[in-house]
Parts: structure tokens; C-alpha cells; sequence
């Protein structure tokens, strides 16, 4: 699945970390492409451009067009280079795709009708376990996103990693290696009070009361 999303970028000649810096200083950011077995190229995108194509999450998981001087290829962000502490890009990395390979890429998980759930209702809080989760699948059967319907959730159930619906064709990574990989996703619990316990502090014991008579024989043997 190729997402809607389009990047322009232009060949760049001007190689090196000297012309990589004065791209920057002119909100330039450098890049290369690489892959389906062609020679890698160096490229020039424009910052404004990336950093609003960025807002979208399709970007870090679809298949997008990359135009190169009215040039189309097919391509996947492979990597980011970002400042250490100022919201810029500094170099990206992107792979030419062919549609005909089968991809490792990370999908986020969207969970939904949480608030229709029996758990919910019943006053359950759901935990969300993980946020994505890393599948195998051809690149031309990329989700965009797994969805996780929590309607039927009831109180004190689990869902895994195997409940997830996949596309054809796709296996989730984890599952590979064994059930024990079987990872739960999400959790349905009641909330756990806290009560304090406060010690009580034995009472003393009380005296015992005289029995009866016993006064009295007290008396008489003081007298004799």
C-alpha cells in the first residue's frame, strides 16, 4: 500500500560534511536513496517540506513517492538523523522499493470502542500493553495501522498478540519465535483499592471480679 504522501527532493552534486552544513544553513537537508539494486544517490529536500510531511504517521510505515525532477520512485524511510535538542532534520535515508519484497516495519496499533466495552462499563480501567508491533509483509500490503477493537472486552481478560487481525500474507515477528512470544496487548482490571490497615492495640486485660462469698470469708478470717 503506497500512501498519498509526496516528497520533492533534487540530485545532489555537492557532497561532503562542509556542503552538508551549508545545505542546513539554507533549510536545506541532505539525503541519499539506495536500493533495488541501483547505485545510491545523494539528494536535497527541502526542511518546511519534510517537517509538515512528518505530522503525518503514515510516513514512518507506507510506501511514499519521492520525486526526483518530476521522476517517481516508490520508496520507505529507512532513517532519521535528528538535532540533539533542536527541531531539525539533519539527514534522512530512503530505500527504493520494487513492491515486489517482503518488509520488517513497525506498525502502531490504533485501539478503539474502548468506552463500549463490558469492562468499561463495569468501572474496569484498560491498560494498552504495547503500541506497535513489528510484522513481516509485502511492500505493496503495507497497514497503514492494526486496529484493536475493545468492544466485546470483559473484566479481567487479556488480549495477545495473536488476537490481532493481520493483512494477507503478513506474520507479526514476535509470533515467530514461539508461544511463549505470545505478548498480551491489552488488559482489562478492576482498580485496586487501597486500605490502610490500622494496628489496634490490645485492650488490657480486666481483673477479675471476686466471686461471690469470697469477700465475706476474707472478713471472717481476719477476725479469728
Amino acid at each position: 500500500m503506497t500512501s498519498t504522501i509526496v516528497l520533492n527532493a533534487t540530485p545532489r552534486v555537492d557532497v561532503g560534511k562542509g556542503a552538508s552544513r551549508r545545505l542546513r544553513r539554507n533549510n536545506g537537508v541532505p539525503a541519499i536513496l539506495y536500493g533495488a539494486k541501483k547505485e545510491a544517490q545523494s539528494l536535497l529536500l527541502q526542511h518546511h517540506e519534510i517537517i509538515k510531511a512528518l505530522e503525518n504517521e503514515q510516513i514512518y510505515t507506507q510506501l511514499f513517492n519521492l520525486n526526483i525532477d518530476g521522476e517517481h520512485h516508490s520508496v520507505r524511510l529507512r532513517d532519521i538523523q535528528r538535532h540533539a535538542y533542536k527541531p531539525k532534520i539533519l539527514h534522512m535515508d530512503f530505500q527504493r522499493i520494487t513492491g515486489k519484497e517482503r518488509l520488517h516495519v513497525k506498525i502502531p496499533l490504533h485501539f478503539i470502542n474502548e468506552d463500549q466495552s463490558p469492562a468499561v462499563k463495569e468501572g474496569a480501567i484498560i491498560a494498552h500493553q504495547i503500541k506497535e508491533v513489528e510484522i513481516i509483509c509485502p511492500a505493496s500490503h503495507i497497514p497503514a495501522f492494526l486496529e484493536v477493537d475493545l468492544s466485546n472486552l470483559a473484566v479481567d481478560q487479556v488480549l495477545h498478540l495473536s488476537d490481532l487481525k493481520l493483512p494477507a500474507d503478513a506474520v507479526i515477528v514476535a509470533l515467530t519465535h514461539g508461544e511463549s512470544h505470545n505478548l498480551p496487548i491489552a488488559a482489562a482490571h478492576m482498580p485496586r483499592a487501597v486500605i490502610e490497615e490500622v494496628e489496634e492495640v490490645p485492650a488490657a486485660p480486666e481483673a477479675a471480679a471476686p466471686e461471690e462469698g469470697a469477700e465475706g470469708a476474707a472478713e471472717e478470717g481476719k477476725s479469728e
